[in-house]
């Protein structure tokens, strides 16, 4: 794109930035031991803080604690099953006036997740309950790669128990593509 073209796309997506990316949420469910357990055995991390009262206390914590990568897992809301097709995959429909709605109408209906970055404040303990709200932090200028043109959109969602205290925040990043504008020639040779 030269300097004298105009993206539409992008200027129209400027209203979002700094914005809240929907409306709060509150965690489905309390941290919880079961899930927990669940974690530390799909993942095999048998730190015994995870799991034991005990282990905990000799450690300095009050009692168990959970994982912090498990941070994001206690906001993430129940899937709706029917229709996830229909969307992309995606676990929930997409509602509102957001970034990520706004570029699927626009064509860029391809998604990839690039990063997330976690930053854990302290860690969780079995019964506190979290809420969030998120902001979309940045959106790039149009981008071409491998998969097409597409723009990176990056949120910041942080995460705090019922007494508003502040126990971690979340970067997640995704880029939203236009798979009609594939560069064969980009992608890699399959054998």
């Amino acid at each position: 794109m030269t300097e004298a073209e105009v993206d539409e796309v992008r200027e129209r997506l400027e209203k979002y930035v700094g914005e809240p990316f929907g409306p709060p949420s509150t965690a489905p469910d309390p941290v919880n031991v079961p899930m927990m357990r669940h974690w530390v055995d799909a993942l095999d991390d048998r730190n015994p803080v995870y799991l034991d009262d005990e282990a905990a206390r000799a450690a300095g914590f009050e009692g168990m604690v959970a994982p912090p990568a498990m941070l994001q897992v206690w906001s993430m809301p129940r899937p709706e099953i029917e229709g996830i097709a229909d969307r992309g995959g995606r676990p929930n429909a997409m509602l509102g006036d957001n970034p990520l709605v706004a570029l699927d109408e626009a064509g860029y209906v391809g998604s990839l997740a690039t990063n997330s970055e976690l930053e854990f404040v302290r860690y969780l303990r079995p019964g506190e309950q979290l809420h969030t709200d998120t902001e979309v932090q940045t959106i790039s200028n149009r981008k071409t790669t491998a998969l097409g043109q597409g723009y990176f959109v990056t949120w910041i969602t942080r995460y705090f128990t019922e007494g508003d205290e502040l126990v971690g925040r979340q970067l997640f990043r995704i880029f939203k593509f236009d798979p009609s504008t594939i560069d064969p020639s980009r992608l890699p040779a399959q054998e």
